[in-house]
């Protein structure tokens, strides 16, 4: 195994390093980001298609708003729960 570049004392490998830890930390942190974001929208899908196989009421969009922001608010297992509890 490949000994370690010594660094300590060299202030130019040393910011060097440093600049290079803080360019793997940025993409670390954007795929994080973009995984995140995919994530808060994974059940998209999966909502909609059981929507489509069921008929729904007419409803304003005050009304689909406030169920949207429910499920974004408490997670859809709760909610889903406390309409199964109705």
């Amino acid at each position: 195994m490949p000994r370690a570049k010594k660094i300590e004392g060299n202030l130019d490998a040393i910011t060097a390093k440093r600049a290079a830890l803080e360019a793997e930390l940025a993409k670390v942190t954007e795929a994080e980001r973009v995984a995140r974001e995919a994530e808060r929208d994974a059940g998209r899908d999966v909502l909609l298609g059981a929507l489509a196989k069921v008929k729904i009421a007419r409803m304003d969009r005050s009304v689909a708003t406030a169920i949207a922001k429910a499920i974004d608010k408490h997670g859809p297992t709760k909610i889903a729960e406390t309409l199964l509890a109705l």
